[in-house]
């Protein structure tokens, strides 16, 4: 019998950066199946709708098939992890700072949940500055975003800041 290794990805990924595509393609050489679990975090108002921000993922990312699946997750990420029988969380570090967020979620996570582990990725150099949140603050003032997220993204945010 083959074990099948899964493993969610989670974030709120508004918009997906070429960082978390960069994390999500590397964590597909390493685990069987990867579940990209888009958080509807309730303390954060998004720019994009949760069906927009899977399809941006979902166009950026074509051809792995069953490989690469989809879900929304509002609760305790552990919790989701068990329903869908992952056993390992992914996560990318940018710099320091990620670190010691990363941390204290990841030992939350353990005490929680024994069974799940969390992996960290370390983000493509080219990559260790971008965030969401910086592209969206640099779009929203007009500046250039190619190169920091998928073409798709890029006209998205170009028409959401468009001034009228």
């Amino acid at each position: 019998m083959t074990l099948t290794t899964i493993a969610v990805y989670p974030g709120t990924f508004d918009p997906i950066t070429n960082g978390h595509l960069d994390i999500l393609q590397r964590s597909l050489t390493v685990f069987d199946k990867v579940i990209v679990t888009v958080a509807t975090n309730q303390r954060k108002q998004p720019l994009f709708t949760t069906d927009e921000r899977i399809q941006f993922i979902r166009d950026a990312l074509p051809g792995y098939g069953d490989r690469l699946t989809y879900a929304t997750s509002d609760g305790l990420l552990v919790e989701f992890c068990k329903k869908v029988k992952a056993t390992t969380i992914v996560r990318g570090l940018r710099a320091l700072a990620d670190f010691e967020y990363e941390f204290q979620f990841a030992h939350m996570n353990r005490r929680l949940a024994p069974d799940i582990d969390t992996v960290f990725f370390m983000t493509d150099e080219r990559n260790h500055y971008v965030s969401s949140s910086l592209v969206k603050e640099v779009a929203s003032l007009g500046g250039d975003v190619n190169g920091l997220v998928p073409t798709a993204v890029e006209a998205a945010l170009i028409a959401k800041y468009r001034k009228p």
